[in-house]
């Protein structure tokens, strides 16, 4: 598969496995719109890839934000073009206690880990599948296919979004877009 010429937004791209995906897909070609909490983070890599020869552009936002995520995705497709292909990357994960529960923090997870991947396919999905074509993609984990002890929110959060992607895989497989889980 070539990803020359195409357009692709990753969220969670301020670091890590985010940060490498937007560098691998500009090296390729490809335009790269990345999204995260970090403005400064988010800039370097621009810079890096621009420097390199590639095509960038950031926008910030919070994906437990269900607007900033739409809107900050919208940016960059104006900005860059049609978007071909979503990394939904972001995630965040600590663990779940007992004694107190940590609710708020299991919340959080649910937001940035489940939901952030829905508000960044809200974001996308109806260009595509109006242009129908395009590729949703989002970063899991194996810890989701198994609840451990003191990981339970990670892994049920992980899990929810296994399960969305499977569901959406099905309905949009013959309205030219493709689903990919990580």
């Amino acid at each position: 598969m070539s990803f020359a010429n195409q357009v692709s937004i990753i969220t969670g791209a301020s670091s890590g496995i985010g940060w490498e995906l937007a560098k691998a897909l500009a090296a390729q070609g490809c335009a790269v719109g990345v999204l995260a909490r970090r403005k400064d983070q988010l800039e370097a890599l621009v810079k890096e890839i621009q420097s390199a020869g590639g095509k960038a552009a950031f926008a910030v936002a919070d994906v437990s934000d269900r607007g900033q995520t739409v809107a900050a995705i919208h940016v960059l497709r104006d900005q860059l073009g049609p978007i071909d292909i979503l990394i939904a990357n972001s995630g965040v994960g600590v663990p779940t206690t007992l004694e107190p529960l940590n609710i708020d923090e299991v919340e959080v997870m649910f937001k940035v880990n489940t939901l952030g991947v829905v508000y960044a396919i809200e974001a996308v999905l109806p260009d595509m599948l109006q242009r129908g074509k395009g590729h949703l993609a989002a970063v899991s984990s194996l810890a989701s296919y198994l609840g451990m002890p003191g990981e339970s929110g990670y892994c049920a959060s992980k899990a929810a979004v296994n399960v969305y992607l499977e569901g959406l895989r099905v309905q949009l497989r013959r309205r030219g877009i493709a689903v990919t889980l990580i």
